[in-house]
């Protein structure tokens, strides 16, 4: 079982917002899997994916970006996730819009989301990917940056980037027996490579 985790704030008052980069990146890889978000659990609004027995969870916590990692916790309690098969998508102040970094492991750097989730699990073994917004706050107060919507200038690259990144995450969960695989010698019980 895989969980990928957009991150973000619930409420219309922060759709569209750079730190909702998140929340719109799990909408668009819901909508590439052909699925919706129609269950509520952990704290979270859910959707499901299958590929073959593989399970996928797409979750969008509703606990405010600050408290992501008591979502995150208690789906990896419940569905007994290994830390590896979870992926956080969030917003980067520190990358340009249009661009996406991944990671297999890491720290939370600025970021106030994956701090919370890493003190909740105790650890940051989880991959990340995450969305580059922007530097071009100078002046402005960070946290008004996050929470403004997302600029005309910076929209369509943030949905390039956006595009890309989901390319990534659909490799990591939907390619248990090739090349990712070799490359990462991950094993599943389900898996007859």
């Amino acid at each position: 079982m895989f969980l990928v985790v957009g991150l973000g704030n619930p409420g219309k008052e922060y759709e569209g917002t750079n730190h909702n980069t998140g929340f719109y990146a799990i909408s668009k890889l819901a909508e590439k899997l052909g699925t919706n978000f129609s269950k509520k659990m952990c704290k979270a609004i859910v959707a499901e994916h299958f590929f073959g027995k593989n399970k996928v969870l797409l979750a969008m916590p509703q606990t405010f970006m600050n408290l992501s990692g008591e979502s995150v916790l208690q789906f990896v309690q419940k569905f007994k996730i290994p830390l590896k098969n979870v992926v956080i998508i969030s917003d980067d102040i520190d990358l340009e819009a249009g661009k996406f970094r991944f990671r297999e492991t890491g720290s939370a750097g600025t970021h106030n989301g994956l701090r919370n989730i890493i003190a909740c699990l105790g650890s940051g073994d989880f991959k990340r990917i995450r969305i580059g917004i922007g530097k071009g706050f100078e002046g402005q107060d960070l946290a008004d940056f996050v929470l403004s919507k997302v600029s005309k200038e910076n929209k369509p690259l943030i949905e390039k980037a956006t595009l890309e990144a989901l390319d990534k995450i659909m490799e990591i969960i939907s390619d248990p027996c090739g090349e990712w695989y070799e490359r990462n010698k991950w094993t599943f019980a389900f898996a007859k490579c």
